[in-house]
């Protein structure tokens, strides 16, 4: 095969997309791993809204035994636009245990499905709105969250929505 100027433009092109997909995984897969040690919880997930408010699990991090939701394209009907307001202007919920917080209750039994007692979510805010989701879920007990623990899975989350690659990246 030939050299030509167009063809090492293209393989530039894969190359070039290709290193921002490795370098995206490498920083979404410290940032969880880091965040459930951190935290010390059963499984952190970052959640991608794909179209209106329905998604998928992109990434996730989980202690051994756990239940894997990686690739679930979630079951919580009751996310809806009233939900997607508070995110998109920065809330961060703190569910320290699921049997007596206010709750919906499809959204109480969608995180008893997936075997959470407690959870923590921020959102992944980007230039074009709402990302996502990034999730802790304690599964052992219910679980009080500090303050601390709600700036750091903020941090995270503003971490991961600072990714350049991010943006455009999708399942």
């Amino acid at each position: 095969m030939m050299k030509t100027p167009e063809r090492d433009r293209g393989l530039g092109k894969v190359a070039d997309r290709l290193a921002r997909t490795l370098k995206r995984d490498a920083l979404v897969k410290e940032t969880l791993d880091s965040l459930r040690s951190d935290f010390r919880c059963d499984r952190v997930a970052l959640y991608y809204f794909y179209r209106r408010w329905k998604g998928q699990v992109t990434a996730e991090s989980l202690s051994l035994l756990r239940y894997s939701i990686y690739g679930s394209t979630g079951a919580d009907d009751c996310f809806n636009d009233e939900y997607a307001q508070l995110y998109l202007e920065g809330r961060v919920r703190a569910i320290d245990n699921i049997e007596t917080a206010e709750l919906a209750t499809c959204h109480r039994d969608f995180l008893r499905a997936i075997q959470v007692q407690a959870n923590l979510v921020a959102p992944v805010l980007t230039e074009q709105g709402l990302w996502g989701l990034l999730a802790a879920h304690h599964c052992q007990a219910p679980r009080q969250w500090s303050a601390q623990d709600i700036d750091t899975i903020r941090a995270a989350a503003q971490r991961l929505a600072n990714a350049p690659s991010i943006r455009i990246s999708a399942p």
